[in-house]
This record gives C-alpha cells, structure tokens and sequence, in this order.
C-alpha cells in the first residue's frame, strides 16, 4: 500500500464558510475537488499524527464515496486512529459528543445540513475540533490559506474498506473504528435527562410525533423515543434516512416540514411535535395548533432549565445569535445570570462554553443548545421540552402562553428571499450600509430609529474581533429589524430581514406575528427595495 502523492491545482472557491464549505454534488466531484479541500484541512492541523479523528455524515448523496477518500488520506497524512459511524452516518450533535467523550483531536463532518440532498443538490464538509465544536475563524481562514496554494495531496493506494460492519481493522498504519452512531449520544442523553419521567409521559395517554425528514436523527429519534423511552411505534415518521431525503427538503420550519405542521393544527392532533434537519442540529417544536419560535423555545427552555437533572444547579449565564429574539434577555436578567450577544455562527458560542460562562445558547435559525457537547443538538431540544411538558403537566401553548404573561412577549418573525442573483443581495446591503450614518434619529412609520449600525463583535474570552455580522436598526421603543446576507447557500445569495418588537400587555399577546409586525415588514420591504429590485413579492420562507 503506497502513499501517493497527487499532483493537483488550486480552486479559487474553497473558502469555508459558517459551517464549512457547502457546494453543488458536482462541483465535489470535479477531479481533486474534495482531496483538495480535505489537504487543506490536514495542512492546517499540524500536529495530528498519531491522533484521533471522527468522521461520518448525514446520510446524503456522496457521503459514503467521500468517506472512503477521506480514510485514505487520513491514513497517507498520519492520523494515528479514525473513528466512523457505522455506514458513515453520524449526525452532527453526535460526533461532538463522541470527540469529547474520546478526547479525539477533531472530526470531519460530511452534511450541508438543512439543504436538499441528491446527485444534482448539495454537499457539505466541516472541520470540528477537539472541544467537539466549529473550527475557529483563525482555522478555517488557516485552511482557505492552505487551499490557495496547495500543489499536491496525500493519499493511500488502496480498496474501499468495509464501513457497514462494527469492529476494527487497519488501514496503512492507521487504526480504524467502526461503531454504532447511537449509543455514544443516547448514553448522553440519558445522563442529561430524567428517563423515568419521560417514559411515564410518553407510555401514557400523552401522543407526539417526531419527523425526521428521511434525514441522519432517523435512526436516534427510534433508539431514544421508541426504544428508550417506550413511545409507540409509529412515534417516529420518515425515520429512515435516504441519500435525497426522500425527495423533500430536511429544514425543520413551517414550509419544508409542512406534513408534520399540518398534523399538528388538524382536528385530532397529537399533543406535540417535532422535527429535525438534515444533520440533526436544528429542531422545530409545535404544541397542538401551536407554533413555537426558536427564540421562544430557548426562552422557555431556559426560563424552566432546572426541572432537568443535568441544570438542577441553575444556569451559568445565555447567549444568543444577534439575530435572535431578545426574550432569553428577559429571562437571564430575571434570573440573575449573563447574558451574551454573538454573531451567528455556534463557533461564537464555543469559547464562551468552554471559559463556563453559559449553560444554554441558542439562534433564531431552529438551533438550540446547551454545555453538553459544542454544536446545537435538535434532539437534546426535544428531550427538554418533553421534560418541562413532563414537570408542568401543561400543554405547550399553555407553557408558552404563561412565559409570555411572565415576561412579555417578543413578536419575532424572519423573511427569507432565497436565491437571489448573488449581485442582487450585495447590492441591497451596501445600499442600506450607506444610509447607517443617517438613519439615526428618524422616524420611519412611527417609529423612532435609536441607533443603526454594521453588528461588530469582540469575543470575551480571547478578544478577537469579528466585522459585517449584519445590519441593525434598534428603535427607542425596543423594536428590531435586521439585515443579514445568508453563507450556508450554494447558489445565489439568501436574504434575510429580521423583525422583532415586545408586548408586554397580555391583552395583545395573541395576535398574528406578521399583523403585529406589519409596519417593521414594511419598512424592511421599503430600505431593501426587494419588489423593485427582484420582482418579488413575498418572501420565499416565512418564520
């Protein structure tokens, strides 16, 4: 078995973005394309021989013949040992937890998350490192700069090994670890949370339904809520992941999860649902005909976090995404404990986890989380709900409905143009940039503009700075509305408006989002221009 050594060229296209580098199918399977990538990882990791790397994927299209290259150069590039879920699935929230609980020196991630799957769709492929969670920017900028001038790839002369069967096996003078993608974050799991309480809830008359899009928390959903915990069979729907999703699209909101929306606002639903996306990170919860917002659910999650074992203690403090409601504020403050503003990105929430600053963290794109592992985990979300659900003995839109009385309610809702020519959204965001200096102090539909800035961050823990993460104007009456160009697309650009205001008066708590927030909409639909400038007129998701 020789080490080759491959004679390649840079591609100009291969800077990592928020979550690694995403990409067409085909654009990977140019000839050197994904080696490259994947060199250029291992170039930024210099001391990885002799160390343990975990690897596996979502299941998509491409997963598996993208495992079985990147073994054999993991093997040519001295990784001591490689760990692999069985059939090369792993989801996200898994890997982190296995690094950690392996003391691995990092894990490659094969997922392009909530985008679609299949032969003409996307692929994705990150680094995480050994805390369990994103490579830094000082990382993923190490590995764009190694991609730039990359001249050649290491790699083992080799067959495909067997990754469909547990065990052992030696690859070159790399070790080799087959193991059960579950069993590792179920154990988790059931460390974290109260099983005993859970399985009273879910082997009595309560009933939920838990979708997991054809996508990797299949196979979890099963093991935890049926197995585990004694939910009835059929508990789980489209548990079984598939290379395309099934056809559909794995974005746990009200549009690509439309199915399981509509069981839960029909006439005889099930008291609870949920889904997950692609990689299993993100999570959608829905009471009977209710929605919960992601801002809402860390909200509410945080507000009864010691009704679970693992945060019996309390909280250390919260963060949150800048995009993100501003109602966990409420509760941190009512709490006593910080709370943190972070650009998106769950990297951004890693140094604070590991300084022990925060408990919980959480975004407003379907991403919640706590000091467990270093991802977001749409699975662990789940699990907490059914434990406050479990100690309430209330309904979700009960839960929710106090939470709002307590502490107000933050009307929260995000638009999403997707696709658009990527000249397009630039265009709208450096004409908003150049009104910044002189929105201050107007008044725009009533409402008086505080301040509007370009969000920069400088991180707490070690005082990097980070730049551009997204137009605000913050009104004097708390309103928000934000600006934000999408990086986990492969195809044009994705505008997001974000639009928030809070109501404290219970009286006007239950109103439509998008009829309460009609003036923010409108403003935001007036600075971006987007009908006159796209044609469009209306968002392609609404959330």
């Amino acid at each position: 078995m020789a080490v080759l050594q491959i004679a390649t060229r840079p591609f100009a296209d291969q800077r990592p973005g928020t979550s690694g580098l995403r990409k067409k199918v085909r654009v990977f399977q140019q000839p050197h394309y994904l080696e490259n990538f994947v060199q250029s990882i291992f170039n930024a990791i210099p001391d990885r021989a002799g160390k343990t790397l975990v690897l596996g994927g979502d299941g998509r299209f491409y997963n598996r013949e993208a495992i079985q290259t990147i073994l054999r150069m993991a093997s040519a590039n001295d990784w001591g040992k490689v760990i692999v879920g069985r059939g090369g699935f792993f989801s996200t929230p898994a890997v982190s937890a296995v690094i950690r609980a392996r003391m691995a020196h990092g894990g490659i991630i094969l997922s392009a998350s909530h985008n679609a799957g299949g032969p003409d769709h996307d692929f994705g492929i990150k680094y995480n490192t050994a805390n369990g969670g994103p490579a830094s920017e000082k990382i993923t900028e190490a590995i764009w700069s190694a991609s730039k001038s990359l001249q050649s790839y290491r790699i083992l002369d080799d067959a495909d090994i067997d990754i469909d069967t547990d065990g052992t096996s030696i690859l070159g003078e790399m070790q080799i670890e087959i193991c059960d993608p579950v069993a590792e974050y179920a154990r988790l799991m059931e460390h974290i949370f109260d099983f005993d309480a859970l399985r009273r809830l879910l082997q009595g008359p309560f009933r939920m339904r838990f979708d997991a899009l054809h996508a990797i928390t299949g196979p979890y959903a099963h093991k935890i809520f049926e197995a585990c915990l004694g939910a009835p069979a059929g508990t789980v729907v489209n548990g079984t992941p598939r290379t395309d999703f099934g056809g559909g699209h794995p974005d746990p909101n009200l549009v690509y999860a439309k199915s399981l929306a509509d069981h839960l606002f029909a006439e005889n639903a099930p008291d609870f649902g949920a889904a997950s996306d692609g990689d299993g990170d993100r999570n959608m919860i829905l009471g009977r005909q209710f929605f919960v917002t992601p801002s809402d659910s860390l909200a509410v999650l945080a507000a009864h976090a010691t009704v679970i074992p693992a945060y019996r203690q309390g909280l250390k403090g919260i963060a949150r995404s800048m995009p993100t409601s501003q109602a966990v504020d409420v509760v941190a403050e009512a709490l006593g404990v910080a709370h943190y503003e972070t650009p998106t990105g769950w990297k951004f929430f890693g140094n604070l986890l590991d300084a022990g600053k925060i408990t919980f963290c959480g975004e407003e794109s379907f991403g919640t989380g706590s000091d467990h592992i270093r991802e977001k985990d749409g699975l662990w979300a789940v699990l907490a709900w059914l434990s406050v659900i479990a100690h309430t003995e209330r309904s979700v839109a009960d839960i929710v409905t106090q939470h709002w009385q307590r502490f107000g309610r933050h009307y929260y809702t995000r638009h999403d143009y997707e696709e658009l020519p990527a000249e397009i959204g630039e265009q709208i965001m450096r004409s908003i940039t150049a009104q910044l200096p002189i929105l201050s102090g107007h008044t725009l539909a009533g409402r008086s503009i505080l301040t509007a800035d370009d969000f920069a961050y400088t991180d707490p823990i070690d005082g990097s700075i980070s730049t551009h993460q997204g137009l605000r104007l913050l009104f004097t009456d708390g309103a928000r509305l934000i600006f934000r160009l999408s990086g986990t697309g492969t195809e044009g650009a994705t505008l997001r408006i974000y639009h928030e205001h809070l109501e404290k008066d219970p009286r006007r708590q239950r109103q439509d989002p998008q009829r309460a927030l009609h003036d923010l909409i409108q403003i935001g639909r007036d600075l971006t221009r987007i009908e006159t400038l796209t044609g469009r007129k209306t968002p392609t998701v609404i959330t």
